[in-house]
């Protein structure tokens, strides 16, 4: 497997895992608010979703890094993502 593959492969399951630690503190916090006991606390579920927030942007630095994406153009998505979401979300 050359070095792109892998990268590529590892960046996707890294966004696959964050996937499911968003879904997990959000099973979390509904099975609190129900009073109902699951297998980790919502502050673990927290925890697990930090770690996964950290491998995607530590896989975001490797891919700039090697030069698939830059810094600028990223920034600039930053931009227009939050104008988006100023539209058509509550978050901004």
């Amino acid at each position: 497997m050359d070095k792109l593959t892998e990268l590529l492969i590892i960046t996707m399951e890294e966004c696959g895992e964050l996937t499911q630690a968003c879904s997990k503190v959000l099973r979390k916090r509904d099975l609190e608010e129900r009073e109902l006991k699951g297998n980790k606390t919502l502050e673990e579920s927290m925890k697990d979703l930090a770690k996964e927030v950290a491998d995607v942007q530590c896989m975001i630095e490797l891919m700039q890094t090697e030069g698939l994406v830059d810094w600028a153009d990223i920034r600039q998505g930053v931009t227009e993502k939050r104008t988006k979401l100023k539209k058509w979300s509550r978050l901004i």
